[in-house]
């Protein structure tokens, strides 16, 4: 105990000794020739720095994005992505048009009021024009964009579930995904992790009558132009189903069901042929096939080719494997969607078989 009071003895003797150093340093008084006073060369010299840092900092910025803008997504391949695109590039652009005004008069007011000599600045309290401009203006831009925002998730969430709809449950467990899609009846069969047990591996109520013609895949068919309404459950963690092609994401939380639906516009072959899929893939397999000749050199296996499909990614950091949490998504004709459904197995069909 006495060593510790005694260091803290010390340590505010320093402190002490310190803060009247800086008092004495204040007292004196200072020649024009102190370097610690900058001169209006010094101002000058400052002012002229501002100018070229917002110059540098305008054509670095504009560069990216002419740069960087091939890592944009392409177009959305959902009905509601269009409304998603067009309100994150409207509150981008209003974003951009303020930063530019507010860096572009916070520099130049930094140039052309910058320090001189004999120069006094001229102070006063308030000007209720300006504090009326600067209050109303974004009040009102803020309004027209949050009621926007609103109008949109209120189109985008409120899946309305008629007899076309189609019902497929999104199930998460660490690291993978499960679909269980409802039968003839369009009703999905009651579930929980409770009854997970043997092939059972998303927990349906075996003693539930609108189960038995689920059908549980491990890849997600959707057919194009038709609605689609998504249930979500977790076994374990909370999770994120994001379709990042489909604008769309919901959280997987365990215990509750989240739900979350969209109309897939654009097939996977469509997707496929557009020109910015066809030079991304162009791109990644150029890159695969440099790699590929260490692999080779080594005796390894070359890499196989890229080949661009729609996936399901969970967007939530959920364990070790996440990054590899993904299920493909084929987005097909109704005609190839419906062949598909029909080849697979109930879940009624799979009990029997058991």
């Amino acid at each position: 105990m006495t060593v510790f009071l005694i260091i803290i003895v010390i340590a505010l003797l320093g402190i002490t000794l310190w803060q009247m150093s800086k008092i004495l340093n204040l007292s004196k008084s200072h020649s024009s020739e102190d370097p610690s006073i900058a001169t209006d060369k010094d101002n000058k010299n400052q002012g002229y720095l501002m100018l070229g840092f917002l110059i540098v900092f305008n054509i670095f910025m504009f560069y990216n994005f002419w740069e960087y803008s091939r890592f944009y997504l392409p177009e959305a391949a959902s009905a509601h992505g269009v409304q998603f695109d067009n309100l994150m590039f409207l509150s981008l652009a209003i974003i951009m048009f303020v930063q530019v005004i507010t860096q572009f008069l916070l520099h130049y007011f930094s140039f052309i009021y910058r320090g001189e000599k004999g120069k006094r600045a001229y102070f006063y309290a308030d000007n209720d024009k300006l504090e009326f401009i600067w209050t109303i203006i974004p009040v009102i831009v803020l309004a027209g964009l949050i009621i926007y925002g609103l109008f949109t998730w209120s189109d985008i969430m409120n899946v309305e579930e008629d007899e076309d709809t189609i019902v497929i449950e999104l199930y998460a467990y660490q690291f993978g995904w499960k679909a269980r899609y409802a039968g003839e009846d369009n009703t999905l069969g009651k579930a929980n992790v409770r009854f997970i047990e043997g092939i059972n591996t998303v927990g349906v109520d075996e003693s539930d009558s609108y189960a038995k013609d689920d059908k549980i895949v491990s890849e997600l068919h959707l057919p194009v132009d038709k609605k689609v309404l998504f249930k979500m459950r977790s076994q374990d963690v909370l999770h994120s189903a994001y379709f990042p092609f489909f604008r769309a994401q919901m959280n997987v939380v365990p215990g509750m069901i989240t739900q979350f639906g969209f109309t897939p516009t654009i097939t996977s072959e469509e997707m496929r042929q557009t020109d910015y899929m066809v030079d991304k893939v162009k791109t990644i397999n150029q890159i695969r096939k440099e790699n590929s000749k260490e692999l080779v050199a080594n005796g390894d296996m070359a890499l196989d080719p890229y080949e661009f499909e729609y996936y399901l990614l969970c967007n939530k950091i959920c364990g070790i494997s996440h990054y590899n949490m993904q299920m493909k998504i084929v987005v097909e004709s109704e005609e190839d969607y419906k062949e598909w459904i029909a080849e697979q197995e109930s879940f009624g069909e799979t009990l029997a078989k058991q």
